[in-house]
């Protein structure tokens, strides 16, 4: 208990995720906790998915602040700021800060997130190489982009085009290198891929697909990116964008158990009963999670049992995908890959830039990549996640819930 005579929740990590959590928990139950938080960044809480918008130019750092300082004292939250915690010590519910701060929990949310993956090639720890994943990185790249003219950008998914795009705003030159023969994967199949593709070369992109990365060449800082196969490109800076790792050593390190992330029951309870976990840090029923709705969903479970009113349980989803790469409006939902037992139905309309793949299966919707036109990517998910038999709207399926609706 703390000197107010009220337990004591610790969050470790000031992100999206354990803001949420604690949002959701405020609204629940307000005066139940007295509520710490360390962050390792020097800032209040602000949306990490408007960092591309900050990129581009298009907001400030100050439109994306999701909680002011002033929010966290008009709450009694105690923010430590740029202060991470560097040690959980369970058995004494301690943790221990990297100014040497000590503070003691009753509860503890862990809500550390993922760092940038950065493949580890000869070179990738010159000047001027970075992950994309902070503001302090969104800031490096501005400045690197008023001094310098060439940029490289490692990885072909959403997050690599959409930094691609905003140095491409900010005046470089700017390459997607990419290892796949395809853009976006994970999300696209390979004819909106290659539409895609298209679309960004000629708003000024340049890619190099299916390219190995052999090494990045400099003294101190990146001049050049050379490909497996001998060849080489100019680059002041380099950004990874190659995929994220859930950031877990700290749990770890203090004995939670953890697969590839901490394992979490469907309450977002740890192993250890007074440690709850949420977000990309998370493992649940063997997956891991980057995207928004499933984390805002963890957020409103643990907030309600760390309320006591603990009668919810996380169920995961499908999840739909739903983007805007300069200007060019992408879905895709559920399974898109498809299989022996599946049918595709297609609808392709180059004048118009507009091309939908729906995969079937039992004659219900299974999945769906929609590229140009997304208005009905809402219903055909809702379709998805109900699984409702579409034999008589199989006809008119592709053009959309409106024709589907009146015939």
């Amino acid at each position: 208990m703390s000197q107010s005579g009220r337990p004591s929740l610790v969050v470790v990590g000031n992100g999206m995720a354990g803001m949420r959590t604690v949002e959701e928990l405020l609204q629940l139950a307000p005066d139940l906790y007295d509520i710490t938080v360390f962050g390792a960044e020097p800032h209040g809480n602000y949306n990490r998915i408007l960092l591309s918008p900050v990129l581009a130019g298009e907001k400030s750092v100050g439109d994306i602040m999701l909680n002011t300082r002033e929010w966290y004292a008009e709450y009694g939250i105690t923010l430590h700021a740029g202060d991470p915690v560097v040690q959980i010590d369970r058995s004494r519910r301690l943790v221990h800060a990297q100014s040497g701060l000590q503070v003691r929990y009753d509860r503890l949310l862990i809500a550390t997130g993922s760092r940038p993956f950065i493949p580890p090639v000869p070179g990738s720890d010159l000047d001027g190489v970075i992950g994309f994943r902070d503001i302090q990185d969104v800031e490096t790249m501005l400045e690197a982009s008023r001094q310098h003219h060439h940029a490289v950008v490692i990885g072909g998914g959403l997050l690599g085009l959409e930094a691609a795009n905003g140095l491409l705003r900010q005046g470089m030159t700017v390459t997607v290198v990419h290892l796949h023969p395809s853009l976006m994967e994970r999300q696209l199949d390979a004819p909106a891929s290659a539409l895609l593709q298209r679309a960004l070369e000629s708003s000024g992109l340049r890619f190099e697909m299916s390219a190995q990365t052999a090494e990045l060449v400099g003294t101190d800082r990146v001049t050049a990116v050379r490909f497996k196969d001998g060849r080489e490109i100019a680059a002041d800076l380099v950004v990874m964008a190659t995929g994220v790792r859930p950031n877990v050593d700290l749990a770890r390190d203090s004995g939670l158990y953890c697969g590839r992330a901490i394992v979490v029951d469907d309450t977002l309870q740890t192993y250890d009963p007074c440690v709850y976990a949420v977000g990309e840090c998370v493992e649940h029923r063997r997956s891991t999670f980057g995207l928004v709705a499933p984390i805002w969903e963890q957020a409103r479970v643990c907030a309600a049992h760390l309320a006591g009113a603990g009668h919810r349980r996380y169920v995961q989803r499908a999840t739909a995908t739903k983007l805007k790469v300069t200007g060019v409006d992408l879905y895709s939902a559920g399974n898109i890959v498809g299989g022996a037992d599946t049918e595709d139905i297609v609808l392709r309309d180059p004048r118009r830039g507009i091309y939908k793949r729906l995969v079937l299966k039992n004659d219900c919707v299974v999945g769906a990549v929609l590229y140009g036109d997304v208005t009905d990517g809402p219903w055909y998910f809702d379709l998805i996640q109900r699984q409702a038999p579409i034999t008589s709207i199989r006809q008119r399926l592709l053009f959309g819930q409106k024709l589907c609706e009146a015939g």
